[in-house]
């Protein structure tokens, strides 16, 4: 039994460097492309978007003098390399994947359409959706709230290498505890930092629940799928 059928997996850039200061790290990509391997073969129909923060961040490159419009479009573009790396990962499990890119590129992805991704997955396919929204200004959480609530998924799993939502940061406060459930406006009111505003407010205005859940530990992405309770579940 699995407690979701449809969800978006939300994946941080900077885990895909694990042990390494930039780039990607081959060994947490393949550990990454058998966690999901495992849930596909268990019916679960899945959407990724991956950030692009271990290549480059357009905030940052804002703050060295970049542009920001053109400074987002080269994050865009570090999400697409991620999405081909994870793309090439999942197919060398033998699992049947494709990336769909917010901006036309073809042939490197194909471009987005919510029709062509539901039908992608609901053929048993992992859909890779790339590039964000395809818009400046707008983070990978914001363009994974969006692509959740389009293919109509049972949640959106936020997979990062914290366990859960705690009262302060717990890398910075080992007094800080964990919550097991919250709802979004306790994250607005205590002002904690799970995803930018504007993709919490997209969640909460269309009752897409978010999971938090430590995605580097081997395991722990079957452990949500099939219901135990190891993260922080937001909904309103």
């Amino acid at each position: 039994m699995v407690a979701f059928k449809r969800i978006l997996l939300k994946l941080s850039g900077e885990s895909l460097m694990g042990e390494k200061q930039y780039g990607i790290d081959e060994k947490r990509l393949g550990d990454y492309a058998n966690q999901i391997s495992e849930i596909v073969s268990l019916g679960v129909q899945v959407a990724i978007v991956i950030g692009g923060g271990n290549i480059f961040r357009g905030l940052s490159g804002t703050s060295k003098g970049f542009d920001r419009v053109q400074g987002d479009q080269m994050g865009m573009l570090a999400t697409v390399i991620n999405s081909l790396a994870l793309n090439s990962a999942l197919q060398a499990q033998g699992v049947k994947s494709r990336v769909l890119t917010a901006i036309r590129m073809e042939p490197i992805g194909e471009y987005y359409a919510k029709q062509k991704a539901i039908q992608s997955l609901e053929n048993g396919e992992v859909v890779i959706c790339s590039a964000g929204t395809g818009n400046p200004f707008f983070t990978t959480d914001t363009g994974s709230s969006l692509r959740a609530i389009e293919i109509e998924a049972d949640v959106m799993l936020k997979g990062t290498r914290v366990d859960g939502i705690y009262t302060a940061d717990p890398e910075k406060d080992k007094t800080a505890t964990k919550f097991s459930e919250i709802t979004y406006d306790e994250i607005y009111n205590r002002n904690l930092k799970v995803m930018d505003l504007t993709a919490t407010t997209m969640c909460k205005e269309n009752n897409m629940p978010i999971y938090v859940f430590d995605m580097d530990t081997t395991g722990n992405l079957k452990k949500v799928i099939s219901g135990e309770k190891i993260g922080t579940l937001v909904r309103n």
